[in-house]
């Protein structure tokens, strides 16, 4: 190698640079990572939402939508929008949700069955984002679409370190990465405060995840 090149004016610059545009960034001081992921890298098709119907059909996944509709049911009954459907297992098991996605499979299974609403074209009540905020380019704009509550569930991380060498760091999909702190400081700059936060999905069996229900203040 040459040390001369490496050592120019502007190598620094440079790496941070392209380190930047392509790999993780990590805020210390908001708990709060970006990936940087091109929606048309993302894998989101018929084999995507088919293998979230398997995952569903377990004694984990029915324990999983049991323990979402019990945290929405502690705060908030009446209409509700699920964002990032997954196989649409929530939508099914609530009364008087409906669902957005952008995954063509998921859409059409939506409007198949008169369930579809469109995020973006009117403010809800109350929004739900099951393993989905993480996936949004623009989590801010989406969450603004909440009037009163919006409900989370996402992996939880400790730093830098940590999300490199976590199974939920998944260059194709997540696009955010937060801590506890993190997420809850993120979300009460949107204009949420935090009425609730648990474990119990990491109880369930999955690795790393914490349940969160946000008030609008």
């Amino acid at each position: 190698m040459d040390l001369t090149k490496v050592s120019a004016p502007g190598w620094m610059d440079r790496a941070f640079s392209e380190q930047a545009s392509t790999g993780l960034v990590w805020l210390p001081e908001y708990g709060m990572g970006y990936y940087p992921v091109k929606p048309e890298d993302m894998p989101y098709d018929a084999e995507y939402f088919a293998k979230y119907r398997e995952n569903a059909d377990t004694e984990i996944g029915r324990a999983l939508t049991r323990a979402r509709v019990d945290l929405v049911s502690r705060h908030y009954e009446g209409f509700l929008l699920d964002v990032g459907i997954g196989c649409g297992q929530f939508v099914e098991a609530r009364p008087q949700t409906f669902g957005y996605d952008v995954n063509p499979a998921g859409v059409e299974w939506l409007r198949e069955r008169g369930w579809y609403q469109d995020l973006y074209a009117g403010t809800c009540a109350a929004l739900t984002f099951w393993d989905s905020l993480e996936h949004i380019q623009d989590p801010g704009a989406a969450v603004q679409q909440a009037r009163e509550w919006v409900f989370v569930s996402l992996p939880i991380f400790e730093g830098a370190d940590h999300c490199l060498r976590s199974k939920h760091f998944r260059k194709n999909e997540h696009i955010w990465y937060w801590t506890h702190d993190g997420i809850i400081r993120w979300m009460a700059a949107q204009g949420f405060e935090c009425a609730e936060s648990n474990s119990v999905e990491t109880e369930i069996g999955r690795e790393g995840i914490g349940s969160y229900a946000f008030r609008r203040q």
